[in-house]
């Protein structure tokens, strides 16, 4: 007899299938028409297919991180968290971007051709600093830590049977993801360092309880003060 328990771990391996299905065919969809933007668009696809989904196994918002501060101790916390979060995001791109210079891996002085070609005119452009400083918040601060930490690992966790490893595997393999999808414009060393900061941010993701709202403001922060960088023409 058959009978269907989607919260069993292969419906869940089913479903996280098609979600990943999902992000790579809208990219590769939206490549052609506005490649630029093809990232934030298929990550809002994304983001409401989960939702659709979400839906229908009775889960909520508050499933995947997005939860309120329930007592005085977690208010006043909340800042500290984000201030760590932005620490972890910068230090731990850094270790990895300045020790691969350090191993002849890569010039750390050159700019990734994907990255100049994508953010090209932004420098001294209000307009379009503008533009890409609201996309950096609400698909990068936003849809990716929705994506890479609140719905990744804990469909990770849902999916591995219980045991040691299985906190480091939900940090780990999200992390690796979240590095790869950035290797389109990034290149081996934006990979690696965005891989680090996935890691990193899920190990504080673990930390604060599954609180989201740290880590999203924190990497809105990071991409905020990155693109006003580009936007001053100066080096972040």
């Amino acid at each position: 007899m058959s009978v269907y328990a989607p919260h069993k771990p292969r419906f869940l391996v089913l479903e996280l299938a098609a979600v990943i299905a999902c992000l790579i065919l809208t990219k590769l969809a939206f490549d052609p028409i506005a490649w630029r933007f093809a990232g934030p668009m298929s990550m809002a696809c994304t983001i409401t297919f989960i939702a659709l989904l979400a839906r229908m196994r009775s889960e909520t918002w508050s499933d995947f991180g997005l939860r309120g501060l329930p007592g005085m101790k977690s208010k006043l916390w909340f800042l500290p968290q984000v201030l760590l979060g932005v620490i972890a995001i910068m230090g731990s791109g850094a270790v990895v971007t300045f020790g691969g210079d350090a191993l002849g891996l890569w010039d750390v002085n050159a700019t990734p051709a994907g990255v100049e070609d994508r953010f090209a005119g932004v420098t001294g452009n209000l307009p379009r600093y503008l533009m890409w400083m609201g996309l950096g918040i609400v698909s990068g601060g936003f849809g990716e830590e929705i994506f890479f930490r609140g719905y990744l690992m804990r469909r990770v966790e849902g999916i591995l049977p219980a045991s040691v490893l299985r906190p480091v595997l939900m940090v780990v393999l999200p992390a690796l993801m979240f590095g790869a999808v950035h290797f389109y414009y990034q290149g081996l060393r934006g990979m690696l360092s965005i891989a680090a900061i996935g890691f990193a941010m899920g190990t504080l993701y673990l930390l604060y309880k599954r609180n989201l709202w740290p880590l999203i403001i924190a990497h809105a922060i990071v991409d905020s003060i990155g693109f006003t960088a580009l936007y001053l023409g100066v080096e972040a």
